[in-house]
């Protein structure tokens, strides 16, 4: 396998680092083997199930927020119990936890955790993809940390920029995964240079998200798709998390059963182990670990029998966005290494079967043969 040689950073260190920047998480069992992050003394749910789960829990809550268009509530716990937030959602029927997602380079976006590169090194220029659109278009939503107008994208007609947050901390210096979206569409559109992209941003410059955040834009990418009347037939997610039982988060589960008309991608993670990385590992999502040029898996990257696919996600280049001087940007190419540069290169094959008139199954089928996982 190929050797990472990336700083390792262990979940217990990357709660303490997102807690420097005000972000109140609990790390659940620590060491343990139902050890996973989420946001201390809030539970999730959705519309539907929130009066249930308040009859259950009302004398705990501190306070609920709902979003009527999207049907979610957040529910915030008050004293002991914030500490025991997974346990009350394992006691309360139709309420879950709000685990948190590493982006993968650290929902774990999955460079910074592990891998060969912890952050993206400047590339020379690699050629643009061709200015081509297919027709009948192929959509592809990207959920990551957004787009900016690099001018691989920009005069494209169906561009629209979902800005990079390039210092979210204030520091004066570009966030470890800042540009983390841009890149990742950049190698969608190399493999597949006539899709259409349709972005959405789910995951911080920081390195996480969390599980109402990215149900949240699958929907508000589900209700933009059809206000366009928009078929979307491939989404590629570049997060994921594990969680106390091993089990998909359940609101996270139930929103991926709305696309089971499309192939949905996921960065399998790069954390080098086997445990189940989420959704990643749900059988109806294609898992994508990554290799070296070699086609050797990658030693930073996850691994099991619920990971589909393989491709390149070492040392890969693309399109990058970086802070300029006097608050400007400047446009460029980095080469980067995580699962989350190899899932984008399967989705764009499962975009190039469905331009060649394949159904989503024999997508599915090509790319699982094409870029198979084997160790």
């Amino acid at each position: 396998m190929d050797q990472g040689s990336g700083t390792q950073l262990g979940i217990g260190e990357l709660r303490q680092l997102w807690a420097a920047y005000g972000h109140d998480l609990l790390l659940h069992d620590p060491g343990g083997s139902g050890e996973c992050l989420v946001r201390r003394g809030e539970l999730i749910t959705s519309a539907a199930s929130l009066d249930p789960v308040l009859d259950r829990c009302r004398r705990w809550v501190d306070e609920v927020q709902h979003d009527e268009e999207l049907l979610l509530a957040r529910v915030r716990l008050r004293g002991a119990e914030r500490d025991r937030c997974v346990d009350v959602a394992r006691e309360t029927s139709g309420a879950a936890a709000n685990h948190v997602h590493f982006g993968s380079p650290v929902m774990y976006g999955t460079p910074v955790m592990y891998g060969t590169g912890a952050e993206a090194q400047a590339a020379p220029p690699i050629p643009e993809p061709p200015a081509v659109q297919w027709d009948p278009a192929v959509v592809v939503g990207v959920l990551d940390t957004g787009c900016d107008p690099h001018p691989w994208f920009r005069d494209r007609p169906w561009f629209e920029a979902v800005p990079e947050e390039l210092d979210a901390d204030d520091d004066a210096g570009q966030d470890r995964q800042a540009g983390h979206g841009t890149f990742v569409s950049g190698v969608l559109l190399q493999h597949a240079p006539g899709a259409v992209l349709r972005t959405q941003r789910v995951l911080s410059s920081l390195g996480f998200t969390d599980d109402y955040t990215v149900v949240a834009g699958l929907r508000s990418l589900r209700l933009a798709a059809a206000a366009r009347g928009e078929r979307i037939g491939v989404v590629v997610l570049t997060a994921g998390c594990h969680t106390a039982d091993d089990e998909c988060p359940p609101i996270l589960r139930e929103e991926l059963e709305h696309w089971s008309d499309a192939v949905v991608v996921a960065a399998a993670g790069n954390q080098a182990r086997s445990r189940p990385f989420w959704p990643a590992a749900l059988p109806s999502v294609v898992g994508v670990a990554a290799t070296g040029a070699d086609g050797a898996v990658a030693e930073f990257s996850n691994f099991g029998p619920w990971v589909d696919a393989a491709a390149l996600g070492v040392d890969v280049t693309s399109s990058f966005v970086q802070m300029a001087g006097g608050g400007g940007r400047n446009f460029g190419y980095a080469s980067w290494s995580g699962t989350s540069f190899a899932a984008p290169r399967v989705a764009a094959a499962a975009a190039t079967a469905l331009h060649e008139g394949r159904t989503p199954a024999e997508a599915l089928e090509i790319v699982r043969q094409d870029y198979p996982f084997e160790r």
